[in-house]
């Protein structure tokens, strides 16, 4: 497994591309929203020889998908999202347009995703959690086999994702990363949509948006 992190348009948003030994890739997020992002992301996958099988979508605020309907189209890949994201895709316009940043193409094809859904890529397997919170459909993607857990906007690096948003829900946010994420692994690797990568078991034990919950244990 090979693991490349891009980190896109100004909100630094962060895409992941994971590989599997015959090159097969997964791309996540991909917010490149200029040419030069775009042409640095695509850059990467022809030097590594990369043959691109999914985009996988951890929710559908405008950041994390400007490049996904070019991607679709060059590369003839499924765009797999959760459904309930697709009221949250319809306001994208809206969204970017508030920053003064430019609206994505939100016309590609997208395949639902449910949670606890194997996705494949090759050798890579990625199973779907469904976390509600952030936005109403938004999902983490879990490779088990390479401890590595993709959390979106749910959970960050010392915090957690804003629930102020059209769809947002504060208590169901807080729920899904207490029942789903932090009942993983404690060394699972985790890569958030924005900002510093982290750990399950880290999180678990210091960020202070889960206090009173954070309980201290050791990490082996």
């Amino acid at each position: 497994m090979k693991l490349k992190h891009f980190y896109f348009n100004p909100f630094r948003e962060h895409c992941g591309v994971i590989s599997d030994n015959a090159g097969n890739a997964a791309i996540v997020d991909p917010g490149a929203m200029t040419a030069d992002e775009l042409d640095s992301l695509e850059s990467y996958i022809t030097a590594e020889g990369l043959k691109p099988a999914a985009i996988l979508l951890t929710h559908a605020h405008f950041d994390h998908i400007y490049a996904v309907s070019h991607l679709q189209d060059k590369f003839n890949i499924p765009v797999y999202m959760h459904p309930d994201e697709k009221e949250v895709m319809k306001i994208s316009a809206k969204d970017a347009a508030r920053y003064n940043l430019p609206v994505p193409d939100t016309g590609f094809i997208t395949t639902d995703v449910l949670d606890s859904q194997t996705i494949c890529a090759g050798e890579l397997r990625f199973t779907v959690i469904h976390t509600p919170g952030h936005s109403p459909g938004g999902v983490c993607y879990y490779d088990k086999a390479d401890s590595i857990l993709f959390s979106g906007d749910t959970l960050f690096a010392g915090t957690i994702g804003r629930s102020d948003l059209g769809g947002g829900d504060y208590d169901k946010e807080i729920v899904s990363i207490m029942e789903k994420l932090m009942v993983l692994d404690a060394d699972t690797e985790l890569f958030p949509g924005h900002g510093c990568c982290s750990s399950i078991g880290y999180e678990r034990t210091n960020n202070p948006f889960l206090e009173p919950f954070n309980e201290k244990e050791e990490l082996e």
